[in-house]
């Protein structure tokens, strides 16, 4: 590595290299592979020569191109691959996400407790309570919003996120 602070830009292309030829997980090839259709020729590889130089450095001109149309026809097969790849990891990910997660069901009538954050005028330091209420449901709307309406009846002017409220159990 690099003694010298001073010098991170003269290795940075080195890094940026690294980067572009590391496979992802999330398509299953290198950045590089998915652009240009090929994997890259590292620097180690130009000084001593891998079996994958020394085959293309023997091929006669005609070879060479039909090799490397054979190589672009690819290139189309190899992005379709990444994209499967990379719908599967989606799905993996979606269904972890769901097995981590509990789903918030609200119901008309139920009664719930407030969460009470910093930038909010009920907030009244770092040992008061975190929770105010409780409130009952008056509507449950969609993507998880709820109206909320005091105990006397009073609804609240605007909807609120179900994020910041728990049920409140007698």
């Amino acid at each position: 590595m690099i003694d010298n602070h001073r010098s991170w830009h003269e290795m940075f292309p080195y890094a940026f290299l690294g980067y572009r030829t590391t496979v992802r997980t999330s398509v299953g090839a290198t950045p590089y592979l998915r652009i240009y259709g090929t994997e890259a020729v590292i620097p180690a590889e130009v000084e001593i020569p891998s079996l994958r130089i020394i085959q293309d450095a023997e091929l006669s001109d005609a070879d060479w191109v039909r090799k490397r149309i054979d190589q672009l026809t690819l290139i189309d097969e190899k992005r379709i691959v990444a994209v499967c790849h990379g719908q599967l990891y989606r799905q993996i990910m979606i269904r972890v996400f769901h097995k981590k997660v509990r789903a918030r069901i609200f119901e008309i009538g139920q009664l719930v407790l407030k969460r009470i954050f910093p930038h909010q005028d009920e907030y009244k330091g770092k040992f008061a309570l975190n929770w105010q209420g409780p409130y009952m449901v008056r509507k449950v709307l969609s993507g998880g919003a709820l109206v909320l309406s005091e105990m006397d009846g009073t609804e609240w002017p605007k909807p609120i996120n179900s994020d910041v409220v728990k049920g409140y159990y007698v």
